[in-house]
């Protein structure tokens, strides 16, 4: 076995929610690293993400609206791809959010979202955190111009969600990935014998062929994700468990305007053209903390009306 196919081994271990497309990227980039090559920030940024390096930074600010970046594949913690391609960690997005909120000079939060999605580790506890903070501040998501699989499962927590005109969302699945080398093994004459105690530790091991209880944990995984992922997105849209399996696109990402018939987004629209409604730029443009706060709370206020006439409508439509 090469080392690709042990980093696909140890990477295929754990349920995924990414375009798959993005997943085969990781793997290339990963066994790369592991073979000696060290490819620059720019050749990983290439090859993970649409995005431009240089939208890949912290945190920024316009006006009152504070605008939080969730850019490139999602890992649960700071990692080598975090660290040299710019891809989100969801325990340090967690954090800047967390701080956001309580700052007092932040009238607003926009999460712009341009990712694959990433590793299910740490989403639903992200996912949670936004939901929960939904009336303290006005929260809005827009898909610019991707937030597919984790990536929407955190996006749909905000109050709003509004994709671009040419974006997408959706992804909504778990996958995970086996790859044994038994048969590889044999031509090269090597046999490997593995020493364990515990009836199921070797189970789904790259050694042998899969045995019918390995794959059917692992199908048990993934099925114990999707339950949680469908489970999280129906409460963030505020529609049933049934809606979001065979109506919010099944395992596809669809178009902003489809996404918004089908009730998984809110509204077609620019990240400038929100940054600009939540700030109510009028005259000159500036508002006292007071003004902006009574008048960004009217807005949201007015959006979650307009949000829950939107549902209702789409609901007797069925």
């Amino acid at each position: 076995m090469d080392r690709k196919s042990l980093i696909l081994q140890a990477m295929g271990e754990m349920p995924w929610a990414i375009l798959p497309g993005s997943l085969a990227v990781l793997v290339e980039i990963a066994s790369r690293h592991a073979a000696g090559e060290k490819l620059t920030a720019e050749e990983v940024e290439q090859r993970i993400s649409a995005a431009s390096a240089a939208r890949r930074t912290a945190e920024r600010s316009a006006g009152s609206v504070a605008v939080l970046p969730l850019f490139g594949p999602i890992f649960p913690r700071a990692n080598m791809m975090t660290d040299v391609s710019g891809a989100t960690s969801a325990e340090r997005f967690g954090k800047e959010f967390g701080a956001l909120l309580k700052n007092p000079d932040v009238s607003a939060i926009v999460i712009d979202v341009d990712s694959p999605g990433g590793a299910v580790g740490g989403i639903e506890e992200l996912s949670a955190q936004i939901y929960a903070a939904r009336g303290k501040k006005p929260i809005t998501a827009v898909a610019n111009h991707l937030a597919a699989s984790a990536a929407y499962w955190i996006a749909t927590a905000a109050d709003e969600l509004v994709v671009s005109p040419s974006g997408e969302v959706g992804s909504i699945g778990v996958l995970a990935v086996h790859e044994e080398h038994s048969a590889e093994l044999e031509r090269l004459g090597v046999k490997m014998t593995l020493i364990s105690e515990g009836k199921y530790k070797t189970g789904g091991n790259p050694y042998e062929p899969l045995t019918e209880a390995a794959r059917a944990a692992i199908e048990e995984r993934v099925r114990e994700v999707y339950s949680l992922f469908t489970r999280a997105v129906a409460r963030n849209r505020g529609v049933s468990v049934a809606e979001v399996r065979d109506g919010f696109g099944e395992g596809r990402v669809v178009g902003a305007r489809q996404a918004v018939q089908l009730g998984m987004a809110d509204r077609v629209g620019t990240l400038e053209e929100t940054i600009e409604r939540l700030r109510g730029v009028r005259g000159n443009g500036r508002r006292t903390s007071a003004e902006a706060a009574e008048s960004d709370m009217a807005r949201a206020e007015a959006s979650a009306i307009d949000l829950r006439k939107r549902r209702l409508r789409l609901n007797s439509q069925r």
